[in-house]
């Protein structure tokens, strides 16, 4: 199992170094160590900066303006990602997402009088772009929901096995990870041509600024770093047979990217130079960043299509009871470690919805959200994380007949399917939050919601309730903030650590808290005995961001 034309004899065992080659007859593309921003004024107004968030299904340039007591975001581009099939293998349509980055980026310098201050990417996680010795792009990058993953971690575990590799890189199981991914792309013509991989953030940085690198905090979704060192697993590396060469010099939020090209400096209308700066760009990163917790005995759940339950440490927990729960140690800023579980999040409601109207059954969502909170609760609840729901197509086909599987009442209306989504949400989040409890010993004494969810109020309030906890809810749009929030400190707009930023974020922002009332049917006992039918494995689980 090899993803290097050339492998190299292992070295010895006590190596601690990656392994950084060139491949024969090339050299290198452009990847200067980064720009560490060093900050020496003190900012008294207000300055502008884009934050780039690229989600699963929509991507958008967010105008934000951040100083002394000023945090403020305004969406001035949203456009749409939509996969694209190719024969039999899924595809992210990478050069629309860059077009749409170009076009944001251009209706910024509309509102600003073509100034910025800094731009920040941040996306999903795992995929990536291959890059030939040139530069170029080979071809478009592959979809997680691929299915080329298919059967690969079983020959991942024969020659790492799981524990050990849990042990190396504190990355939870998900079929699709980095990882997996490189290994089931082993032989093709693609792999043995390409001499550089770029995570989705890092490439759209690349095309803007012409200079290469790996940020931490998503290259700790590859399953190639070590927490504990928040440096390449040589180990790990050298027992799959994958070539460290490929990836650019690791680089960490607040650290320079580079400044824009002239020609994208001429397509946007943007007065240079126009730094980009490193963000956690993750986008969970990001939006733990801007979770405004005041204190660090908090939960936090970031919502979207999928959803990110956890608590951040200063550490990782590496056990072999914290893989057994499927809990991952993915990289923060700052140093820390988001210790979550991923779950199948509202994405299980989208296809529901996209299922009705394909069936011209559709409803408005609030008027749905009504409804199914009008509905018995916790009549029927399924394993939100179950790996059946990962593929698009007749969600509420599926959801019934995990229900029928566990002995379940099948919903029966649009209504109860909702209800039922949103009630196995609550369930997962309330395990997450709890399992994270017992397995880093971090007391929690409230939960905040963050994302997309935040504009799911039954959601957050059943959350409340299953959880016992009070939720706090806000911002929807975490992750642009948390983008924001890291390049404002760069650039000396504001100051402090973490606990600083949150602040800012609760001074400024509108939150809401959703106290635990215990209503009828939503007991801690009914929660209970709903968590023993949910037909949840141990250690179940699917994602990513």
């Amino acid at each position: 199992m090899t993803t290097s034309r050339n492998a190299a004899p292992d070295p010895a065992p006590d190596d601690d170094k990656p392994e950084r080659r060139t491949r024969p007859g090339t050299r290198p593309l452009e990847a200067p160590a980064p720009d560490r921003q060093e900050v020496n004024v003190t900012v008294t107004e207000p300055l502008a900066f884009a934050a780039v968030d690229l989600g699963a299904s929509s991507g958008r340039v967010m105008l934000g303006r951040a100083g002394p007591g000023v945090l403020e975001l305004t969406e001035v581009h949203r456009f749409p990602n939509r996969p694209v099939r190719t024969g039999a293998t899924l595809h992210w349509d990478i050069l629309a997402l860059y077009r749409g980055v170009l076009d944001g980026l251009r209706a910024a310098a509309a509102a600003t009088d073509g100034r910025l201050a800094g731009i920040g990417i941040d996306s999903w996680a795992v995929d990536y772009g291959l890059l030939d010795a040139s530069g170029e792009l080979l071809g478009n990058p592959v979809h997680y929901r691929d299915d080329r993953t298919k059967g690969v971690a079983e020959r991942v575990a024969a020659v790492l096995p799981a524990g050990e590799l849990y042990a190396a890189t504190g990355l939870q199981y998900l079929p699709f990870n980095t990882v997996y991914q490189l290994v089931a792309a082993d032989g093709t013509p693609q792999l043995a041509a390409a001499r550089q991989a770029l995570m989705i953030p890092d490439l759209i940085s690349y095309w803007l600024t012409g200079r290469a690198g790996t940020e931490i905090t998503n290259a700790s979704t590859t399953q190639l770093v070590d927490p504990r060192t928040r440096d390449w697993s040589p180990t790990v590396a050298r027992r799959l047979g994958i070539d460290l060469s490929l990836f650019p010099p690791l680089r960490a939020p607040g650290d320079g990217a580079g400044t824009l090209r002239p020609e994208v400096l001429a397509e946007t209308g943007l007065t240079g130079p126009v730094p980009v700066i490193v963000v956690g760009s993750h986008d969970t990163a990001s939006a733990v960043v801007g979770v405004p917790a005041d204190g660090e005995d908090f939960a936090y759940v970031a919502t979207g299509t999928w959803s990110l339950a956890g608590v951040e440490l200063p550490a990782p927990v590496l056990g072999e009871a914290s893989r057994r729960a499927n809990f991952t140690n993915e990289l923060g800023v700052d140093g820390t470690v988001r210790y979550l579980r991923n779950i199948m999040g509202l994405w299980l409601l989208q296809e529901c919805l996209r299922s009705w109207e394909a069936q011209g059954r559709s409803q408005a969502l609030p008027a749905l959200l009504d409804a199914a909170a009008a509905a018995a609760p916790l009549r029927s609840v399924v394993d939100a994380s179950d790996p059946a729901f990962i593929a698009p197509g007749d969600m509420p086909r599926r959801i019934a007949e995990a229900c029928l599987r566990t002995g379940q009442p099948e919903p029966r209306t649009e209504a109860e399917t909702v209800r039922c989504v949103l009630d196995s949400l609550a369930l997962a989040h309330r395990q997450a939050v709890e399992d994270a409890v017992r397995l880093s010993g971090r007391s929690v004494s409230r939960v905040h919601i963050v994302g997309g969810g935040v504009r799911n109020p039954l959601l957050c309030r059943l959350t409340a309730e299953a959880t016992g906890l009070p939720v706090v809810t806000g911002p929807a749009e975490a992750a642009a903030f948390g983008n924001l929030l890291v390049q404002a400190r760069a650039a000396g707009a504001v100051t402090g650590g973490l606990g600083d930023l949150r602040a800012l974020l609760r001074t400024t922002q509108e939150l809401r808290v959703h106290e635990p009332r215990g209503a009828s049917g939503t007991t801690r006992e009914a929660w209970d005995e709903a968590a023993s039918r949910s037909g949840r494995a141990e250690g179940a689980s699917a994602r990513p961001r």
